[in-house]
């Protein structure tokens, strides 16, 4: 059967960066990124269209060079062993990289080839891939005849097909059905759980709460980074509140300046108040007149405050 690399065994971080930063011109897209993924967690790399998050992947899988900085990828020095983190690693783009006038197995016969397995590997990580990526029913199909969701994961099957002890997939789901992106991070929980070290962009809310930890990016710059739970509890320190009132966006600033209320961000056709102790939410309720509805910090209501500190000069990070 076909084997985990060896170089990886063991390891405890598989992704370390030190002060990684990408120059294009006078444009910083990434600007000193310290980050570590530790073996076998699917890290979310979360952040607005824009942020640096494609950048900082293809610098971490040698695609492109970093302008300066530091980093290892499987044990391997990012700035001189390029080669050899390629041939160990999985990558998975936002455009699917698959010939279109060829079958599903035809692509992933010509994947395997390029990481030169063996006839019988091939055969027995084919049969293996159909299986766990569910590809049954299209596996004789040409790629140009699938939808979205199919070309989705024929294409992380084509990433995977080396058995990589680390996949980055950068932004995977995007123009695809929320049902196929559901049943595509589905199937990443089930290739996360059987060893693999993954680290996956996204702007999706609903994907980045079922990640071990995330990073948020935003202009290039690292805001925070840690568990879902721990964002949520940490960031927003205080009591939540959702109220829907007339002209709201007229309100927004009134309510800002009122002494108990930490932040406001507009969601939907309501708003979501952080005030400092859940005793000021009676007061609050006197000076908007309507009843206010404590509600749980999403994720969302954390990057918004995370964005907007930044746009004020604040900075948060915790490792």
């Amino acid at each position: 059967m076909f084997s985990w690399p060896k170089r990886g065994d063991g390891m405890k971080s598989v992704v370390v960066t030190k002060n990684l930063t990408r120059k294009f011109g006078d444009f910083t897209a990434v600007d000193q990124l310290s980050i570590s993924i530790n073996k076998g967690e699917i890290y979310g790399f979360l952040g607005p269209n824009g942020a640096g998050k494609s950048t900082t992947i293809k610098m971490l899988c040698g695609i492109l060079e970093p302008t300066s900085g530091t980093g290892t990828i499987l044990n391997y020095d990012l700035l001189s062993e390029t080669d050899k983190i390629k041939s160990r690693i999985g990558y998975m783009s936002q455009k699917f990289s698959l010939y279109e006038d060829l079958t599903v197995k035809e692509n992933m016969n010509f994947y395997a080839g390029i990481y030169n397995l063996s006839k019988k590997e091939k055969r027995e990580r084919i049969k293996e891939l159909i299986e766990t990526v569910q590809l049954h029913d299209v596996e004789n199909e040409l790629v140009e005849n699938l939808s979205s969701g199919w070309k989705q994961r024929v294409a992380l099957s084509c990433a995977i097909i080396s058995k990589p002890a680390l996949l980055f997939l950068d932004e995977p789901t995007s123009g695809v059905s929320p049902t196929s992106r559901r049943e595509f991070f589905d199937i990443i929980q089930d290739i996360a759980h059987s060893g693999t070290t993954i680290m996956i962009s996204t702007h999706f809310m609903d994907e980045a709460e079922r990640c071990h930890r995330i990073a948020f990016i935003s202009n290039g710059l690292l805001l925070a980074m840690d568990t879902p739970e721990n964002l949520k509890r940490n960031i927003l320190e205080g009591y939540l509140v959702q109220i829907k009132i007339p002209d709201f966006m007229d309100k927004i600033q009134e309510i800002e300046t009122l002494p108990y209320v930490k932040d406001c961000s507009i969601h939907g056709s309501v708003l979501h108040v952080l005030l400092k102790e859940k005793t000021n939410a009676f007061i609050f309720e006197k000076w908007c007149g309507v009843k206010v509805k404590p509600i749980i910090p999403s994720l969302e209501d954390v990057f918004l405050s995370l964005v907007k500190g930044q746009r004020e000069g604040g900075r948060n990070e915790l490792k």
